[in-house]
């Protein structure tokens, strides 16, 4: 086969928040196929120091500066008739690099990573298009509608961005989601159906990197009384941030009427205004970015995911489920992970009664909650290793790709 084009909205270095993580070893993977040429984003400091990375694993590489507002990006949305999401994510530079790049170079396949970028893939591209939407945007974007959030803007980016799935499932020849859940999800939402091929290729976790038998809790959460609950994530992301609110301003009160000296630990970067306001609350600590999140979880005594919204695979829930640790967490969050209620994880609704309920419950039985946690740390390592999920990478790229690595 030629070469890949591998285009992805943020730099997939350093792999410390879900999307660039699966990024990450998606371009690891393509790189073992054939020379890739990566086109992405880079959003802060941290983005651009590791462009070195990008230029140790890529035959070439355009990693343009992500510097446009949002509100500049809502005008040209709105003039041209596109979601946010595309305007927010278009580069004259980074368009001119990719026809360039096209025109000196053998590609035959170009690989996109999130809908925003499936914008770049020329019309006149006779090669193979591989797209992972990862999840289904628009839903998400519907369901900030549904439950009152900017109900005009998000409507509105629901439709367009489904409109734009379907378009880019019709133009790939495959379309790659991350559950089954997903997949279905999309399909449903697609006027013809028949036109799209659909792979589903899941989250994996790097089990030895989150191996609790390799990261010491941290010490501060270690010397207080507890019990520890933590949760992390992108705190800008407005499902994590609404679920940190929820925690806070409901769960936590009724677990401190239970365990007076319990604590929750709010761990991730960019917390909102929004977060930071409650930062007086009796028993919560904000912690912000963190050099490294495992000592966090090591010291947890449960690990919170109770989203109201969510789209794919949470991987704050594999990285828990990794270290061993007990994970309350509701469906929304639990969806695309095989796992069971009450052998891996314990799902609770939304309600804070009722999750404090099941939380004291296995509090009182410290055998049990051991069991729960080293049953989910086997069935990680069990289905989610990330060589097993994309072994199905290499044909999506070229059918006959693996049959030659492998001779």
């Amino acid at each position: 086969m030629g070469e890949i084009l591998f285009l992805a909205h943020r730099v997939p270095f350093p792999p410390n928040r879900g999307d660039k993580i699966r990024a990450h070893h998606l371009l690891k993977r393509l790189a073992q196929i054939a020379p890739v040429h990566v086109g992405c984003f880079a959003e802060n400091a941290e983005d651009r120091t590791a462009v070195a990375e990008v230029d140790a694993i890529a035959a070439s590489q355009c990693v343009v500066d992500r510097r446009k507002p949002l509100t500049l990006a809502g005008v040209e949305a709105v003039l041209t008739g596109k979601p946010v999401g595309l305007t927010a994510f278009h580069s004259a530079r980074l368009e001119s690099w990719i026809q360039q790049t096209l025109a000196k170079h053998p590609i035959d396949t170009i690989v996109i990573f999130s809908g925003q970028m499936g914008q770049y893939v020329p019309d006149s591209f006779a090669g193979r298009v591989v797209i992972d939407l990862c999840d289904v945007d628009s839903a998400k974007f519907e369901g900030y509608a549904e439950a009152g959030e900017r109900v005009w803007l998000n409507t509105r980016e629901g439709r367009l961005l489904a409109e734009e799935e379907e378009r880019l499932g019709a133009r790939a020849n495959a379309t790659i989601l991350i559950s089954e859940d997903e997949a279905e999800l999309y399909r449903s939402r697609l006027k013809d159906s028949s036109r799209v091929t659909v792979q589903v290729i899941g989250n994996g976790i790097d089990a030895a990197a989150f191996d609790p038998r390799a990261s010491e809790p941290h010490a501060e959460l270690q010397a207080r009384q507890g019990p520890h609950f933590v949760f992390t994530g992108q705190m800008d992301y407005r499902p994590n941030e609404q679920a940190a609110e929820w925690v806070i301003e409901h769960l936590l009160p009724v677990l401190r009427t239970k365990y007076p000296e319990a604590e929750c630990h709010i761990v991730g970067r960019n917390p909102t205004a929004r977060l930071l306001a409650h930062a007086d609350t009796p028993g919560l600590t904000i912690w912000g970015e963190v050099p490294d999140v495992k000592p966090f979880i090591a010291a947890a005594d449960f690990v919170l995911a109770p989203l109201l919204i969510a789209r794919g695979v949470q991987n704050k829930v594999l990285e828990a489920m990794a270290m061993a640790k007990p994970v309350v967490l509701t469906q929304e969050a639990a969806t695309g992970i095989a796992a069971h209620d009450g052998e891996h994880w314990l799902v609770a609704p939304a309600d804070p009664k009722q999750m404090a309920a099941r939380i004291e419950t296995a509090l009182s039985d410290p055998d049990a909650l051991f069991d729960l946690g080293a049953s989910a740390r086997q069935f990680v390592l069990d289905r989610h290793a990330w060589n097993a999920m994309l072994e199905p990478l290499g044909n999506l790229i070229s059918p006959a790709s693996e049959a030659r690595n492998a001779a």
